[in-house]
């Protein structure tokens, strides 16, 4: 039996309303709670003939356990996750070069949800991570996103370096990010069917994973810091790909 989620905060669940109202189950809206984007969810709600029920903000507190719920918090299905299985039909019917970001076992749901939005704002075409020792998607992950997480498929794949195998033998060129790299993020060529890949938090790409990419680059550092947090580096050499992709 699949287990009901939360998701809270405006832009979340105004993506989840525009995307997959059918999932949503029940609103729960903050009293003397007003904006145009609540509105438009009330509205889609009404529509959906979906349950809304008013309450305190105190409720709200406790129910996302003090999290920046905006006034609002959704009960609906969780989002669909794909796996190694759907990998091949899913290209398939992409029926255009891949634009993948890779994610080594990301942990920390404000860097995942953070990764999620950049790869949307770039125009992604699906987020692939391990399914072990790695966050999903969760309530955090969905705020943080800002809606991007209804947008940008996810795939959760079992053996990280296997998938790598079968989009290579696809055509996609990987590269991955690694600060020693000798080769600089503003000398490489981001253009065609690629996935950018990057590493976990603290010990970056495990060697295997490493081992699979195709080119290791570096994004070039002038202060006293040696390295940028995940989600940041993901922002950086995904937006250097848009940059590249639109000549």
């Amino acid at each position: 039996m699949t287990t009901d989620t939360t998701i809270f905060g405006l832009h979340a669940v105004h993506a989840l309303m525009t995307r997959r109202a059918s999932a949503v189950k029940h609103l729960m809206v903050q009293h003397a709670t007003e904006s145009e984007l609540l509105s438009d969810i009330l509205h889609i709600a009404k529509s959906h003939r979906i349950a809304i029920e008013y309450t305190s903000r105190r409720s709200l507190d406790h129910l996302t356990h003090d999290g920046n719920h905006q006034g609002v918090l959704a009960y609906c299905k969780p989002p669909r996750i794909y796996t190694e299985d759907d990998l091949k039909d899913w290209l398939a019917n992409l029926g255009i070069p891949p634009f993948l970001l890779i994610l080594d076992g990301i942990q920390d749901p404000h860097n995942l949800g953070a990764c999620f939005r950049s790869a949307d704002a770039a125009g992604v075409h699906a987020i692939i991570a391990p399914k072990d020792k790695a966050c999903g998607i969760t309530e955090v992950v969905a705020k943080v996103a800002s809606g991007a997480s209804e947008f940008v498929p996810f795939f959760q794949v079992t053996n990280l370096v296997r998938t790598m195998t079968f989009l290579k033998e696809a055509g996609v060129w990987f590269y991955g990010a690694v600060g020693e790299a000798t080769q600089s993020l503003y000398h490489t060529k981001l253009v065609g069917p690629i996935g950018i890949v990057l590493g976990q938090e603290g010990n970056g790409l495990r060697r295997l994973t490493r081992e699979s990419c195709d080119f290791l680059i570096h994004i070039p550092m002038h202060g006293a810091v040696s390295s940028l947090n995940v989600s940041v580096a993901a922002g950086v050499i995904l937006f250097e790909a848009v940059r590249q992709r639109m000549r």
